[in-house]
């Protein structure tokens, strides 16, 4: 480490959790990072300051002026402009050192695989079970922890799964079936910050894994802004599962 590394990341090495050892994994480690929007610019920014080694940027789609309450990495100029080069460039400011390649790209089958294979974890914040399901697929496939959240309205969603899937279950152990009648945050709103929140935990979630100070896996955890609360839900395996349970 260098001298302004080892004062950059002080507070980090500080920690017992995670220390130098710790520290020198997550300047080692790559995440992919599927969809920049509010989950995934507030995710980014976290993994991005902290000194993560690699960051993957995924999302094919241009900044839309409803998107700039949330999704903090845009501003007004952006508008029209692709979120990966976007999001690659402003996060590049918050941290020269991290390694950023923007993939302004829909991933699906084998680029998927072949991107998930790059990382040592990836995070799912897309707005759409189809490309869910695929990101939990490459995951289970390759064996690679995956962190999945979503918001809507004053809610938010965050789980962890894997990457032993042979014994413990996977996002579609959780989700059956798609049900995009759950609506989007264009039909339904949502409470700007409530993105924030699930984005810096997921953020947290990735920097005790690669740090290897992550505890048990397969929780569902539900954020009510409204109320101030959280609630935790165990997830089961499921025996019948189409992705996990070829893995037993």
């Amino acid at each position: 480490m260098t001298a302004s590394t080892l004062s950059r990341d002080a507070r980090h090495l500080a920690l017992p959790q995670i220390g130098a050892d710790g520290q020198r994994k997550i300047g080692a480690g790559t995440a992919l990072l599927i969809g920049i929007g509010g989950i995934g610019c507030a995710a980014a920014t976290y993994l991005a300051s902290s000194g993560i080694g690699r960051l993957l940027l995924c999302d094919f789609d241009t900044v839309d002026e409803t998107n700039l309450g949330r999704q903090v990495l845009y501003g007004p100029g952006n508008v029209g402009e692709l979120k990966a080069e976007v999001a690659a460039a402003r996060l590049k400011k918050v941290n020269p050192a991290v390694d950023i390649t923007p993939m302004p790209v829909r991933l699906s089958n084998s680029a998927m695989a072949e991107a998930v294979g790059r990382a040592d974890v990836v995070l799912d914040g897309c707005d759409n079970f189809s490309t869910r399901f695929q990101v939990n697929d490459a995951c289970v496939a390759a064996g690679r922890r995956l962190i999945t959240g979503s918001a809507i309205r004053f809610e938010g969603q965050l789980a962890v799964f894997g990457p032993d899937y042979s014994e413990s279950p996977c996002y579609r152990c959780l989700y059956v079936e798609a049900d995009e009648s759950l609506g989007n945050c264009a039909g339904n709103g949502v409470l700007a910050p409530v993105p924030g929140v699930i984005g810096t935990m997921m953020a947290a979630e990735t920097l005790k894994y690669l740090a290897g100070a992550s505890g048990p896996a397969p929780v569902l955890r539900l954020y009510d802004a409204a109320a101030t609360e959280f609630r935790h839900l165990a997830i089961r395996k499921r025996g019948d599962c189409p992705a996990c349970s070829r893995k037993v």
